[in-house]
């Protein structure tokens, strides 16, 4: 198994969206308000090469965000909280090139949530058995899922997903899975908090586990400290996908992945496990 951090681009997102401040509506609001931006945060998406088959943990973001009009020009996050930079030569298609294969090599794609920074490529991959969940997909589709931050209306027309059906097992801490290889190796789990149905990809090998975290927090250093970010809306759901991360990190050594953590793919190429009291 070897697995590779392919950066599409970058985004700069509020301060207060990186480390959410308040509750309820005031955390969205001191998101879209607050004056403070990041600096430019990588966009990554996560290959998975498998002896079984090959798997993308996410698309990225697509060059096509910068075209006029390509987010509803009203919605209030798209205006004010949120700056991409995606060239054509950065989407995952001219990167999955650039490490030997053809996005049509892809046999399963996994959309660890809907929101455009993971599934913004998702048009180069019509051949692919695409995974999310049926509660995610409910969530982003349609006119309620534009005004939600997903924009739906962009998915391509052939887009039918692959319902995450997860199973009873005893991958402790996480009860529910679904397996992708019959190895049982690598397999999706649920991380609900930045949005209800985030899930992740877990890729066990003897030695080491690497979890592909999507957002579950935007760096490394914020899971450590167990802070959530400013569009999490149920900060309970958020506490326990930590307390459940953290208790697996705390039975094997884990690689922590998040999408827009800066240090994310250092970690991968050099092993660097989570701290058994993180």
């Amino acid at each position: 198994m070897k697995i590779h951090a392919i950066q599409t681009g970058t985004v700069q997102v509020k301060i207060n969206q990186q480390r959410g401040k308040g509750k309820g509506i005031m955390r969205l609001l001191n998101v879209l308000y607050g004056k403070a931006w990041s600096d430019p945060l990588p966009i990554y998406a996560w290959l998975i090469e498998h002896p079984e088959k090959l798997i993308l943990v996410d698309t990225g973001e697509t060059h096509r965000v910068h075209r006029p009009g390509y987010f509803a020009d009203w919605h209030p996050y798209f205006r004010r909280a949120v700056k991409f930079e995606v060239k054509a030569e950065d989407e995952i298609d001219q990167q999955l090139t650039k490490l030997g294969f053809k996005a049509e090599d892809v046999d399963i794609v996994v959309l660890t949530h809907l929101h455009t920074d993971h599934a913004g490529g998702l048009h180069h991959f019509p051949q692919a058995a695409v995974y999310t969940t049926e509660a995610e997909y409910n969530q982003a589709k349609g006119f309620k899922g534009i005004i939600n931050g997903y924009p739906s209306d962009r998915w391509p027309e052939w887009f039918t997903p692959t319902f995450i059906r997860p199973i009873e097992d005893h991958q402790a801490p996480f009860p529910k899975v679904e397996y992708l290889t019959k190895a049982t190796d690598i397999m999706i789990v649920p991380t609900p908090g930045h949005t209800p149905h985030h899930v992740s990809v877990l890729a066990v090998t003897d030695d080491i586990s690497y979890f592909i975290a999507g957002d579950t927090s935007y760096t490394q250093a914020l899971f450590e400290e167990g802070v959530h970010d400013g569009v999490t809306a149920n900060l309970t759901q958020a506490d326990e996908t930590f307390a459940a991360i953290k208790a697996y990190a705390a039975l094997h050594a884990t690689v922590y992945l998040p999408s827009h953590d800066p240090e994310a793919k250092q970690r991968l190429e050099n092993n660097i496990v989570l701290s058994a009291n993180a």
